[in-house]
């Protein structure tokens, strides 16, 4: 292994091929799902549904950071401050491209735990 990985790839994550590459993948997928999924056997003994669960999880997460969004203002405009309201959509926005940066690293980590290699393009 060359240590090229593809876009998005994860920092925590060892490149495919390395010495322990998918226990440390196993490990950065557990971190993106809640701890219960921890006691289920069957995504222990499966990484790659492991990433299923995990891609469903923040998909999920994903699509609420984006409605919260869209919706905080008009929600609770009542409720809150200006300035909370604001602080709110800045903390929505974070939350949501790390959100999408974590569906696209399960992406590119789900592939290269089903055997897929990625090949650097020109």
């Amino acid at each position: 292994m060359d240590g090229a990985v593809p876009p998005g790839w994860p920092e925590e994550v060892r490149p495919p091929g390395a010495p322990d590459w998918e226990r440390t993948a196993v490990a950065w997928l557990y971190d993106l799902v809640p701890s219960d999924y921890r006691s289920h056997e069957v995504l222990r003994r499966y990484p790659v549904l492991l990433a299923r669960f995990a891609a469903d999880h923040v998909a999920a997460g994903l699509e609420a950071a984006r409605k919260g969004w869209r919706t905080v203002r008009i929600d609770l405009a009542d409720d809150l401050p200006a300035d909370a309201i604001e602080a709110a959509m800045v903390a929505y926005e974070r939350e949501g491209a790390r959100l999408a940066a974590a569906a696209r690293g399960v992406e590119v980590v789900a592939g290269a735990l089903r055997g897929e290699r990625w090949v650097p393009r020109l």
